[in-house]
């Protein structure tokens, strides 16, 4: 009797920590990112686990290696299991309408995040940086470092761009031409290729090694006795190719120093080719915030709370104009990279050197 009686005592015990554990979660959260290729997204995950799991939710977070029917399989698959909430970074975000229309009608909040969503209506809300002025801050990098405001010039210039199936990559690009075009206009810069367009200059899926091999094509054909003096990059993914490829052929000498080359995310390789002056800047967009921010929309949304947002106009995605919130992005180079990234706790400065 007494021994029956303590199996089941034990037994409560053993059982009464994940009952409590059920009892106080929110729900699961579905969470779709594209990739584990580039560094910035294994951040952009993992900080949004720890956002939601402080607001008392389950997650699901899952990698899609850039395959379109890997992600629409997770998402499915996040459905049927019965999430409460979706965050999708999604690879291609005109291929996920039919799956989304089965998570609205069982009433799963949708947040598009990064990367807007388009030809859907249910998608809630966008959670993102101002993605027109990272491209501001990547032109401004160039007229800088070149000094075309003194008058200097004229320079050469090749122009890259993100992928053509990823939204943002229109917005970096409209930004930086905002700054560039003048120069373009008056002959203080010159593309020897003569290409130009998000579309013509863009890199599928953001692949490092398309980028270097667009780059070598280039300087094969428009460089052989003229120097190239700055690249229009979007992402740091793409600018470690974009050296990689000008290093190939001679530059990144004290007789041939790099080009002017821009970026974005403030990954870690980048951010130690700014240290070489290898690459001249970066665009940090702090991922802890971004999941701060996705966090709570999510919690309000499914506490019936009116989310904050900050910008109701500028991204319509071809069906709806979706409720946003951007972030401030924030240009570095090698003059603030020690107070923006360090000091911040974003990286240690061991990890830099």
């Amino acid at each position: 009797m007494r021994r029956t009686t303590f199996l089941g005592l034990s037994l409560a015990l053993t059982l009464a920590p994940a009952s409590a554990l059920w009892a106080q979660s929110k729900g699961t959260v579905g969470i779709a990112m594209p990739t584990k290729s580039s560094q910035r997204w294994i951040a952009d995950g993992d900080n949004m686990v720890k956002a939601f799991k402080a607001l008392g939710y389950q997650v699901d977070l899952q990698y899609a290696d850039d395959e379109i029917p890997n992600q629409l399989a997770q998402i499915e698959n996040m459905v049927t299991k019965g999430v409460k909430a979706l965050v999708i970074a999604s690879i291609d975000g005109s291929t996920l309408s039919g799956v989304l229309q089965k998570a609205a009608e069982k009433g799963v909040k949708i947040v598009a995040y990064d990367r807007l969503i388009r030809g859907t209506k249910n998608v809630d809300y966008y959670a993102t940086f101002d993605n027109f002025q990272v491209g501001v801050l990547q032109g401004q990098s160039i007229v800088d470092r070149l000094g075309l405001k003194q008058g200097k010039g004229p320079f050469n210039l090749e122009v890259f761009a993100g992928s053509p199936d990823d939204n943002n990559s229109g917005f970096f690009y409209d930004g930086a031409m905002s700054v560039l075009k003048p120069y373009l206009d008056s002959g203080k810069l010159v593309i020897r290729s003569k290409q130009l367009g998000a579309m013509k200059v863009g890199i599928l899926r953001w692949d490092g090694a398309t980028a270097q091999a667009r780059m070598d094509n280039l300087m094969s054909a428009y460089y052989g006795k003229d120097k190239l003096h700055a690249v229009l990059s979007p992402a740091d993914i793409l600018s470690i190719g974009i050296i990689s490829s000008l290093k190939g052929v001679g530059y990144g000498t004290a007789g041939q120093p790099m080009p002017v080359i821009t970026g974005q995310d403030a990954d870690l390789p980048s951010v130690k080719a700014i240290l070489r002056n290898d690459q001249a800047s970066t665009v940090f967009k702090d991922t802890r915030q971004l999941a701060k921010v996705t966090a709570d929309l999510v919690d309000a949304a499914l506490s019936g709370r009116a989310p904050t947002v900050n910008d109701t106009k500028t991204y319509n995605n071809g069906v709806k104009v979706v409720p946003s919130y951007l972030l401030k992005p924030v240009a570095v180079d090698n003059t603030n990279w020690k107070s923006v990234l360090v000091d911040s706790g974003y990286y240690k400065e061991s990890q830099l050197r």
